[in-house]
């Protein structure tokens, strides 16, 4: 709801208690802008839905509320009731003109609130394995995260941006192994250390390895074995996290702590057996054929689950589960996690191990990433022309632009299929909604700048904003902030991006039919120029919280 809109939505309830001495359920009516504009700016049907509680007619119901209204909501310029029983309300034209100052005094600011104030998150997200180039799949994660972070910081959360990075599992041994052999065939030697058939062929491996080989000479070609493995995975996950930091960079991502893996394995794993020891201590693990099993089928489940297996070797989810009892200890309440849509049943798992631990319902969070297809002509498109491996994110971007990618990536629900349209992506027409968005920003610009309409001075003064479209308008900015803060609360970006697109229309359809300069009336021109400050405000903090940019000119 907008700032009218609660405002409204309170002066109701207090209005009910008042006429009838009860208090409205929460979530029993709502506060809505009615279909045909000439009812009024606002509506309720909280008189239909108390007909039930207090046996009356709600016409009946709505008389002695209205009353309360009319002393409770001064804003309000006029309450009535239509039939079958809603209220009605129309603001006053200062009510509604009077954000304008509001907005321009906030500036950038405009749109943060305080609803997750006092409250502290830790999103983890991306944390693909440091072996290759993030790719586009990687790309939608990446989006969509960093905007629930934007989302969850202008709404007043405490937020950690954290990276999980994979780095002590199979995949790492099998990138040693594919460096070293890449290493090996550079000397003309690769008979001696074959290429392993399900490790990483991209041609980054070969460029690393090649690297290594001028630094270091033929060293490494008789060096032990252990030595030169180790050797090789350290440098292959350090060469291989800096580039996937780089392309984060420049995708707009920010991350505040990468955590590591292996930080759960130094000091002889000392966190995870801690762990593991508080389960036990709890009577949530039992022994049975040689491996030490997890409960979790007790708290949520389909079955129990192995955390250390019979050859010693610890499970996946071992090391997660401390990893998420650290994130909790480090003064993080609520946990968010963006995962591939194959990882659905480790939620469950990941969630059953949390409340067997003694943490509230609702510590974690799991957003699903489901697969995007890059689409061309009809066609789906799966490998880049320039190396033929599959599409890598900074190839992406270089192709359809940054903007483009961040708005597509999370313009649609991440729970969902997505085809991206690489044709419409690049396109700078109306039908591409980024460049829609972003010029009619251009356009607020160049009205705001022309050198042939005078500068907005700030007056105070909008009384002579009185055509609908500009009501309208007024409405759509006053929705901002209540817009971000339940963006926020829902983790729901691709809200937003409807919010952008439904601002924009409002004012090309107003900038349409409303001549903004009229040099026989300077004061309307004036005031109608506050009007597109304001307007021009409250869009570039809409794209800046996706991580698009708000040009000045196109």
């Amino acid at each position: 709801m907008s700032d009218f809109e609660t405002r409204i939505y309170e002066a109701v309830r207090e209005a009910v208690k008042a006429a009838w001495d009860i208090e409205p359920e929460e979530g029993l009516y709502v506060v809505e802008t009615p279909q045909n504009p000439d009812f009024g700016d606002y509506s309720t049907n909280v008189a239909m839905k108390l007909s039930r509680t207090l046996r009356r007619n709600p016409m009946d119901i709505a008389a002695p509320i209205v009353q309360e209204l009319e002393r409770l909501l001064p804003e309000a310029g006029s309450v009535t009731v239509a039939r079958p029983g809603f209220i009605n309300f129309k603001l006053k034209q200062d009510a509604l003109s009077g954000l304008i100052d509001k907005v321009i005094a906030a500036g950038e600011d405009y749109g943060r609130n305080d609803s997750g104030r006092g409250k502290r998150v830790l999103v983890e997200w991306v944390s693909a394995n440091p072996t290759g180039r993030l790719h586009c799949g990687h790309a939608r994660n990446a989006a969509w995260g960093d905007c629930i972070c934007r989302l969850l910081e202008a709404s007043g959360y405490e937020v950690l941006r954290e990276y999980y990075v994979n780095d002590a599992g199979n995949q790492i041994v099998m990138l040693g192994r594919s460096l070293i052999a890449r290493y090996f065939e550079h000397f003309g030697r690769a008979d001696e250390y074959p290429l392993p058939e399900d490790g990483y062929h991209a041609e980054d491996i070969r460029a690393i390895a090649e690297e290594i080989a001028a630094e270091d000479g033929d060293k490494w070609l008789s060096a032990d074995e252990k030595e030169r493995m180790e050797h090789f995975m350290r440098v292959g996950k350090e060469r291989e996290l800096k580039k996937i930091e780089e392309d984060l960079r420049f995708y707009g991502v920010k991350i505040d702590s990468w955590m590591h893996e292996t930080f759960f394995y130094e000091n002889g794993r000392e966190r995870i057996e801690r762990c593991l020891k508080r389960m036990a201590d709890m009577g949530l693990l039992y022994e049975q054929d040689g491996a030490l099993w997890f409960r979790s089928s007790e708290y949520g489940d389909d079955k129990d689950r192995v955390l250390r297996k019979s050859d010693g070797t610890l499970s996946y989810l071992t090391p997660d589960i401390a990893n998420h009892v650290y994130k909790v200890e480090r003064g993080y309440p609520l946990l968010v996690d963006l995962w591939g849509a194959d990882h659905h049943s480790y939620v469950t798992r990941m969630q059953a191990a949390l409340t067997a631990l003694g943490y509230p319902e609702g510590t974690l969070s799991v957003d699903l990433i489901q697969m995007v297809r890059m689409v061309e002509d009809g066609k789906e498109v799966k490998m880049s022309k320039r190396t033929g491996n599959a599409l890598s994110l900074r190839e992406l971007c270089e192709d359809i632009g940054v903007d483009a990618a961040r708005w597509f990536f999370v313009s649609k629900d991440v729970a969902t299929h997505m085809d991206l349209d690489l044709k419409l992506a690049r396109s700078r027409d109306n039908d591409n909604p980024v460049y829609y968005a972003q010029y009619a920003h251009s356009r607020m610009n160049s009205i705001l700048t022309n050198p042939k309409i005078a500068r907005f001075e700030q007056t105070g003064r909008y009384d002579r904003l009185t055509d609908e479209r500009e009501l309208l308008l007024l409405k759509k900015i006053g929705e901002f902030p209540a817009e971000v803060a339940a963006d926020a609360a829902l983790r729901k970006p691709n809200k937003l991006t409807d919010y952008i697109i439904s601002l924009v229309k409002t004012f090309h359809a107003y900038y349409n039919a409303v001549k903004v300069n009229n040099p026989d009336d300077p004061e309307l021109t004036n005031q109608r120029l506050g009007l597109v400050t304001a307007t021009k405000i409250t869009l570039r903090n809409a794209l800046a919280l996706i991580g698009v940019s708000a040009p000045e000119s196109m």
